[in-house]
This record gives structure tokens, C-alpha cells and sequence, in this order.
């Protein structure tokens, strides 16, 4: 893989840090002062950047039978991003009110009571180009799937999904850098775990090559060449190796080994439901929900200063307040995801981990209470998503840190919107 660019600047921390998490832990953004304070001003931190405005949710007509919650103050807050003096040209066709969704309603019925924030439908031109590149990637490039999945690949929507999650993106360019490693991911999964001739036996030798792909083999000269030749073998190898190569192109060094200890943490996520897999073990609904923080969207959403064109500093990135809300995102993303999937995972054959059916089997409740109850713990883990950010951008307001918050809500927003247009592959249970 070609070495990566030097890293841009990276700023110390702000004195705030110092004291950050010494006072207020668990209270509340209400805790730091009178009521929830609006974000503080802060100077720009790019130069003259050609950014798309970052849509912040605001309220459609829903069904009365479908309650959608609005965004509280302080997320609409940290999704409007920094204010005042040198921060317009961040935004330079941004006004003052949210941006209202497409008059279109989109497809699909989102899961009744479910916490979540409408997005406006997606650039049609840019959601195009996507699909179209993204395809001649995986056909030509590295023939990631064969010939009769072609209408799996397409059903998939990998553009619209992309565009979706990352608005800020300023070129198609920058939104391909995602959708070549979420095309990836999923050929691994559907290939070495799930439903396109996936096992867990011998699960984790494959996914210790396959990972060597990401993060590169340093062996001696009689072996290099055997590895690298591995490298080529099959279609998730060819799609790792690829897409990381995109990647780290405009990726910083910091940035890229994030990523990679990401997928890192994927993988043993894999591995754990796996392991569960091959003894026939139901997990208790915490071991459950501790596998899932692994197993989930998190090195999607992490990457999402990559994919705008800018870097968040590491020392920030390392907070625990800010591990805290990128786990958090990444657990409520991937719950909704066993949700949308819940009916198609029913009709796969033999037994398919997910929130709904664990609650059900460990807590003896019926197929039906125990979705209802799953829903309601993805709500508390976007409330606490959303707390938990709305206190890292008033105690910390770095201006990268402040955008990258508000990459990653968008990214939790536009992951909900996909599975729920997405009708070619998922349908909600008769729950309601």
C-alpha cells in the first residue's frame, strides 16, 4: 500500500480539556451552568473549504401511531456546528433555521416509537454517481461479487446510503473513500460470516489475513511475496486491500491506524458471535449488547472527518468523553439495524442473533414484547448518544471536535434513514 500523506496540523488540547471530566459527570449538559448552554463561538479552522450545508433534522407530519421524537436544543445545537465571527464561510449556504426535509416522503415506514431525527433526502446527482462508481469498482477493480449478485449489490444501495451518512463531503471523491470500505465490510461478512457461504469454523484464521490487508504484514523477503499474492486470493482480501489503499491516500497516519484498530474491533466482535454460534450459547442481553459494541457500525462513523476533508487530532479523538459518544452512536446504529433486519433475519435458516430474540429467549417475554423492549433500549442508547455529546461540546468546544460531532449525528441519522427505505431488503414485523 503507498505511504500515507503527512498529517495536517495537530493542535494541542485546549485548557479546558485539562479539567475536562473532574465535574458535571452524569448530571447533564444542565449541569454546567443555568439551563443548556448554546455552543461558544469559535474562529474557523479550514480556509476557504467549498462545504455542502450539514442538514439539521427538523420535524415532519408523521402517522400519529409513528411518534418521532425532535432533536433536543443541544443536538440541534452541535449539528448546526460553531458561530459567530469567521465561521460563515464553513457553511456558505447555511441559514439560521434547520433545512426541512424533501416534500417527497421517502420510502419504507420507520419502526413506530422509535427515536430517531427525518433527514432531507439525499443529493440525487451525487447519491447517481456514487452508485455508479462504487459498481465499476466492485466489478472491475477487484470483482467483489460474482455475476448473479449483482441485484444483492444493487439492492443495496451503497450510494444512497453514503450520501446519506456523510453530507459534509465536499466531492463525490471524498464520499467514495466510505462506500469503497462499507462495500468491503459487507463482502467479508456476507463471504466469511453470514449467508454467502460464511461458517464460524475456522473463522478466525480467515479474518487474521483478511485484517492483514488493512494493517500490512512486515515479514522477511523469502514470505513477503506469498502474502502479498494472498492478498488477491478472494474477494474480501481484494476489497480490503483495495479500499484501504483509497484510503490512506487521504487519510493521515493517525487516521488511518484508527481505522485500523476499528476494524480491529470488528473483528473480535465477529469472533465472539461466532464462538456463541459453534456451542449453540444464547448470550445474557448485556453479553449480547458488550458483543454488539464490537460488532457495529463504529469504524463508520470515525472516519467521518476523513471522508469531510479534514482531520480531528488525535489527542482529542483519545478523550473518553469523546470514546464514549462514538461507542454510543455506534451501539444505537447497529440496534437499528437488528430492528430493520429482524424479519429477514427470522426467515434465514437456523438461529440469527439479535436484540429482539435475545430479550426474548433470556427474559421469557413474547416475540412481540421483546422487539417492543428492544426498541426502547435503543432509544435510551440515542439519548444517551445525545447527552453525552451535547456535554463534550460544552465542555470542550474545539471547532474539529465540534464538527466531528456533528459528523458523527448526521452519520447516526442517515444510517437510520437508510434502513428505512431501504424495502429491498428489509419490512418490519406485524408488531403494531
Amino acid at each position: 500500500m503507498p505511504e500515507p500523506g503527512p498529517s495536517p496540523r495537530q493542535s494541542s488540547l485546549p485548557a479546558a480539556a485539562v479539567h475536562f471530566g473532574t465535574h458535571g459527570h452524569g448530571r447533564g449538559i444542565e449541569a454546567f451552568g443555568g439551563g443548556r448552554p448554546a455552543l461558544p463561538s469559535a474562529p474557523a479552522l479550514f480556509s476557504a473549504p467549498t462545504l455542502p450545508p450539514l442538514p439539521v433534522p427538523a420535524e415532519v407530519a408523521v402517522p400519529a401511531t409513528v411518534p418521532v421524537p425532535g432533536p433536543t436544543p443541544a443536538l440541534r445545537r452541535i449539528l448546526r456546528g460553531p458561530s459567530g465571527l469567521g465561521t460563515a464561510g464553513l457553511y456558505p449556504t447555511r441559514g439560521e433555521e434547520a433545512s426541512a426535509p424533501s416534500e417527497s416522503a421517502p420510502a419504507g415506514h420507520p419502526i413506530p416509537g422509535l427515536l430517531y431525527h427525518p433527514v432531507p433526502e439525499p443529493d440525487p446527482v451525487r447519491v447517481e454517481e456514487v452508485g455508479r462508481r462504487i459498481k465499476a469498482w466492485a466489478v472491475d477493480e477487484v470483482e467483489l461479487f460474482p455475476a448473479d449478485w449483482e441485484d444483492q449489490f444493487d439492492g443495496f444501495s451503497l450510494g444512497r446510503y453514503m450520501v446519506a451518512c456523510h453530507p459534509d463531503a465536499p466531492t463525490v471523491d471524498h464520499v467514495m473513500i466510505a462506500t469503497r470500505l462499507m462495500a468491503a465490510e459487507n463482502a467479508l461478512d456476507d463471504c466469511y460470516c453470514e449467508d454467502h457461504g460464511g461458517s464460524p469454523v475456522g473463522l478466525g484464521g480467515r479474518l487474521l489475513l483478511a485484517h492483514t490487508a488493512l494493517d500490512p504484514l512486515h515479514t522477511t523477503p523469502e514470505y513477503q511475496p506469498a502474502w502479498a499474492e494472498s492478498l488477491h486470493c478472494d474477494a474480501p482480501r481484494r476489497g480490503y486491500r483495495s479500499a484501504m489503499e483509497y484510503f490512506v491516500r487521504e487519510a493521515s497516519p493517525s487516521q488511518a491506524d484508527r481505522y485500523r484498530h476499528d476494524m480491529a474491533r470488528l473483528h473480535l466482535g465477529y469472533l465472539a458471535e461466532a464462538a456463541w454460534a459453534q456451542t449453540d450459547y444464547v448470550p445474557e442481553v448485556w453479553e449480547y449488547l458488550a458483543m454488539r459494541q464490537f460488532n457495529n457500525f463504529r469504524p463508520c462513523p470515525t472516519i467521518t472527518d476523513t471522508v469531510g476533508g479534514y482531520e480531528l487530532p488525535a489527542d482529542l479523538h483519545a478523550q473518553p468523553a469523546l470514546q464514549r459518544v462514538i461507542a454510543l452512536a455506534g451501539n444505537a446504529t447497529t440496534i437499528v439495524n437488528d430492528l430493520y433486519s429482524y424479519t429477514k433475519e427470522l426467515a434465514a435458516p437456523g438461529l440469527h442473533l439479535n436484540l429482539p430474540v435475545v430479550i426474548a429467549e433470556r427474559e421469557n417475554l413474547s416475540a412481540r414484547d421483546a422487539y417492543l423492549k428492544a426498541v426502547e433500549v435503543h432509544n435510551d442508547l440515542m439519548r444517551s448518544f445525545e447527552g453525552a455529546a451535547a456535554d463534550l461540546a460544552a465542555q470542550l468546544p474545539d471547532p474539529s471536535l465540534l464538527r466531528f460531532l456533528r459528523g458523527v449525528a448526521a452519520w447516526v441519522d442517515g444510517n437510520h434513514y437508510w434502513h428505512q427505505t431501504n424495502t429491498y431488503r428489509y419490512s418490519l414485523p406485524d408488531f403494531w
